[in-house]
């Protein structure tokens, strides 16, 4: 079965200046596309909508949700990263995070990290995710066994296809990557 990790589309703000900033008017162009592109590979196969609680991952999926005429389901799993420090902190704390690997990370990062994955290989059905960079990055990581924080820079409305084959995961293609900054 097929699943989709979706990033959401481009925040209405950084991720310093609002703890959960809706999209920006791009930001919707990208889920419009994405939705799109989405219905067409999913054709007329059912399929789990599931988002990030948070208000980029949600408006992300709305597209998705109204063409298919299916509810999407909030999934606490696909959150950002939690972050250990304030909000006019937080881009700062990013930086460093993004240069260093799994194994410097305190045990909540793992954990988060873990159950991103774990949440995926309980999944019977094919499902979309509409979720955050680091989730995506955090998923692909484990699955290639990558040691770093950050493997790759999806886009704004990307989308990473990966195939369950029951008891594993594999990725089958990543999404379209970023052209510039993480904000």
């Amino acid at each position: 079965m097929d699943i989709f990790l979706v990033r959401h589309g481009e925040a209405a703000a950084s991720w310093g200046e609002l703890p959960d900033p809706g999209l920006s008017d791009l930001g919707r162009q990208q889920a419009e596309a994405a939705a799109q592109k989405l219905q067409q590979q999913l054709g007329e196969d059912g399929a789990l909508l599931i988002s990030s609680p948070l208000q980029r991952a949600v408006e992300t999926a709305a597209p998705l949700s109204t063409l298919r005429q299916n509810r999407v389901q909030i999934d606490e799993a696909f959150r950002e990263i939690p972050s250990p420090v304030p909000l006019a902190q937080r881009q700062a704390w990013l930086r460093q995070f993004m240069q260093q690997q799994w194994h410097e990370q305190a045990e909540d990062l793992n954990v988060w990290r873990s159950r991103a994955l774990q949440q995926l290989l309980e999944l019977r059905e094919s499902a979309v995710i509409f979720t955050h960079f680091l989730v995506i990055n955090a998923v692909v990581g484990q699955l290639l066994e990558r040691p770093e924080t950050l493997y790759f820079w999806p886009a704004n409305g990307s989308i990473t296809h990966l195939r369950h084959n029951g008891t594993d995961l594999e990725l089958v293609a990543l999404g379209q990557e970023l052209k510039t900054k993480v904000n």
